[in-house]
């Protein structure tokens, strides 16, 4: 497999920057996800890394080649798209070695390639239907094979189960995870689902703006976000934001204001910030327990019974903040809810959105 390397990266149209100077490394082997809202330059990175978009500054290397002139199929990599792009007169044995059959690929050899990636794939039984015979995900596990047949240094996925229904991503979420550890291959995948970032990735890159937030492991970024931002991307629901200020701050911890004249001491180290600052305290759905000691104190909104788990939107003195309960509780709308935070569950981010360090950290 491959290596990839940014350096400096940068990406203009018509004199307007959209990609700022991307600096990453991509490791022999990895499932690196790119993950951003719509717009913040993910896929445009990706096409560039294909060749498919010209690089404005900085450098590309494949393998420590410097790729930036060279051309996109000379460069070793495959890609599959959002759209399947199937020829529909083509079998699906013919749409997975047309790429094979226009490089003079001898047929013998073509024929064993498709039927090793099919087994990948599990596509044996459909070798010979044409793609509208076929389901969408079986016509984007063609589109796989497509790319599998060619044995590229890396694979480029750009949101390729965004077309698919809730149950079929998540099956072909399965078999993406299946098929990197069979063919233990270098893998760079676009998405713009944190759900699928955090299953797939062995390392996520946050996008935003055309900038990278944050790269590191899902658990790592889920629970250690840097800033605001990557905070409030990352999980399902998104982590709670309490506006606040800090009332005190010694090496114990920060001491912040709560709606209600309530407040709460936070274990982040107090170097950056001083009385009276303005911070804003962070706290994930599911750190968030029913307490009647507790300091968020507020009522039921809107509650949302999902069997196994109940959210629980609760109004805190014109604050929204979500808890995710056991599916037993019996909380509905109107009733008056305390919330504690669990230990270790809450972080502080300062004024520039950046998060707070942890005592001991």
């Amino acid at each position: 497999m491959a290596t990839v390397q940014l350096k400096s990266v940068e990406k203009a149209y018509a004199g307007h920057k959209v990609i700022h100077g991307v600096d990453l490394e991509i490791r022999d082997r990895e499932f690196m996800v790119f993950v951003g809202p719509s717009g913040c330059g993910k896929s445009t990175l990706l096409r560039m890394i294909a060749g498919l978009e010209e690089i404005t500054g900085g450098d590309l290397l494949i393998d420590g080649t410097r790729a930036n002139d060279v051309s996109p199929d000379r460069r070793g990599l495959a890609m599959v798209f959002q759209s399947y792009a199937l020829y529909p007169h083509m079998t699906v044995a013919d749409n997975m070695g047309f790429a094979l059959k226009l490089a003079k690929v001898p047929e013998a050899e073509r024929n064993a390639k498709v039927a090793a990636a099919a087994k990948i794939l599990k596509l044996e039984d459909y070798l010979d239907r044409k793609p509208k015979a076929l389901s969408g995900g079986q016509r984007q596990r063609v589109a796989i094979g497509r790319a599998i047949v060619r044995a590229p240094k890396v694979f480029l996925f750009d949101e390729p189960l965004s077309n698919l229904d809730a149950a079929l991503r998540v099956q072909m979420r399965i078999e993406l995870a299946r098929l990197h550890k069979e063919l233990d291959a270098t893998m760079i995948y676009v998405t713009h689902d944190q759900v699928e970032a955090m299953t797939l990735a062995d390392r996520i890159v946050v996008l935003n703006a055309g900038k990278i937030e944050q790269v590191g492991r899902p658990l790592e970024l889920y629970e250690r976000p840097r800033n605001l931002f990557v905070a409030g991307f990352l999980g399902s629901p998104k982590m709670n934001f309490v506006e606040t200020a800090v009332q005190s701050a010694d090496a114990t911890g920060v001491t912040v204001g709560l709606p209600g004249g309530h407040s709460i001491k936070i274990a982040a180290k107090p170097a950056r910030v001083a009385k009276g600052d303005r911070v804003t305290l962070g706290v994930r759905a599911e750190h968030l327990v029913v307490d009647p000691a507790g300091a968020l104190v507020g009522r039921a909104d809107v509650v949302e019974h999902l069997g196994g788990e109940v959210l629980a939107y609760v109004d805190i003195g014109g604050s929204m903040v979500v808890a995710k309960l056991p599916g037993h509780d019996r909380i509905v709308v109107g009733d008056p809810v305390s919330l504690a935070i669990r230990d270790g569950g809450a972080i502080l981010f300062d004024a520039k959105g950046e998060a707070m360090p942890a005592l001991g950290a």
